[in-house]
């Protein structure tokens, strides 16, 4: 039985994002970025599909101009994944993404301008409920700021975000969430830290401007993984100079790696070494591949010897182990047959396609029983309560 996590997360307001609640006890949000031409509408609807087939909960969407304002109304008729909008500078974008069905609008109030301007943005989200992003970046912080600390730091970062965070509080708006994000590391953990001890609104984590996939995921992975182990983060985004898609996929990996999300196959691999007995590397590359599409939560094992294999295959739901002349492979803990290196990965998939179906048949059954139960309390309560407003006096013949 694998550990379960001892992270006790800080307790924040739930805020909603279109149907995604943020915040509580929610799970955890992932999120991610188009980085298409919003006024390309077809493209970015394809986008955002593709981010919602693999599991994307919330997806952002640059609005630039008026212009893209209008054609996010027509992704936003497209999608049914919650969208939000990224506004800097021209208050009047806000003001129609609002109009529009945006879900939740990711602002700067600090440079939306005149105080009467971030008012109209801000009565426009609380007639319409919709959240607002505060969103401090350490590359983007106010001139007055940098010549106060000479350079962008996390004590910068936290004034930025009280400034504006008190202009939300003194329209009587706290339906918002914040993020402190850098490029980093260090920066943003201080920032992050110090805002979660001083206001009860959700954190959205992310180091941005990350890098391309390999070291943008090494240092996001450092960075919020220090700040999710702490029970800091409601929602995240991996920042990565690659193909959105990557950065969902990531972003579960992160969440699941630290027990916070369960979310499709937790694939336990070995590096591979010359005691392996088959390609591991290439076994699970497909492997993976082939089963992205699955969103059961399935802990799957994948290793080249009897060293370790035994071990972490009866571990895991399906588990494979390297041995001569064939290898094994293990079914809830139990050896349940041997299997060539022919045929490897088509046996591990059918394999885990089925206990997917057995899960899913297993979890129709306890909902059926479930509104039985429940059918059956309300009849009793119903025939109670009929019994007690009888019309017939006690003791009457």
């Amino acid at each position: 039985m694998r550990a379960e996590s001892t992270i006790t997360r800080r307790q924040s307001r739930q805020i909603m994002v279109g149907n995604v609640p943020v915040g509580g006890d929610a799970p955890i949000a992932v999120q991610s970025m188009t980085n298409t031409n919003t006024l390309d509408v077809d493209a970015t609807v394809e986008q955002i599909r593709r981010l919602e087939a693999v599991g994307a909960d919330i997806i952002r969407v640059s609005v630039p101009s008026i212009e893209a304002a209008e054609a996010f109304g027509q992704i936003r008729k497209a999608a049914s994944v919650p969208l939000v909008s990224d506004i800097h500078f021209d208050y009047r974008i806000a003001l129609r993404v609002a109009e529009l069905g945006v879900d939740c609008l990711r602002i700067n109030p600090g440079n939306i301008g005149r105080k009467d301007r971030v008012k109209q943005v801000v009565s426009a989200c609380k007639d319409r409920g919709i959240p607002i992003r505060i969103g401090v970046n350490a590359g983007s912080l106010g001139k007055d700021l940098l010549r106060k600390y000479k350079e962008p730091s996390a004590a910068a970062m936290v004034e930025s975000a009280r400034r504006n965070i008190e202009m939300l509080l003194d329209e009587g708006f706290e339906n918002f969430k914040v993020s402190m994000k850098s490029s980093d590391v260090f920066m943003a953990i201080e920032a992050y830290r110090t805002i979660a001890r001083e206001i009860d609104q959700p954190l959205h984590l992310g180091i941005t401007e990350a890098g391309g996939l390999r070291s943008g995921t090494v240092k996001s992975a450092a960075g919020l993984g220090l700040l999710l182990m702490e029970g800091i983060g409601d929602t995240i985004r991996i920042s990565l100079a690659a193909d959105p898609v990557e950065e969902i996929k990531v972003g579960f990996d992160l969440l699941k790696s630290l027990h916070l999300r369960s979310k499709g196959i937790n694939l336990v691999a070995c590096p591979s070494c010359s005691r392996q007995n088959f390609d591991v590397i290439k076994t699970v590359n497909e492997l993976e591949r082939r089963v992205e599409d699955i969103t059961t939560p399935l802990d799957v094992a994948v290793i080249g010897c009897i060293v370790n294999g035994p071990g972490e295959a009866k571990e895991a739901d399906i588990g494979l182990t390297g041995a001569t002349p064939n290898n094994l492979i293990y079914r809830e803990g139990r050896p349940d047959r041997k299997v060539t290196k022919d045929n490897i990965v088509d046996e591990l998939e059918r394999m885990i396609r089925a206990r997917v179906a057995e899960k899913a048949a297993l979890s129709a059954k306890e909902t059926a029983l479930s509104a039985k139960e429940t059918a059956l309390s309300a009849k009793e309560t119903a025939l109670s309560a009929n019994e007690s407003s009888d019309p017939v006096a006690e003791g009457s013949p």
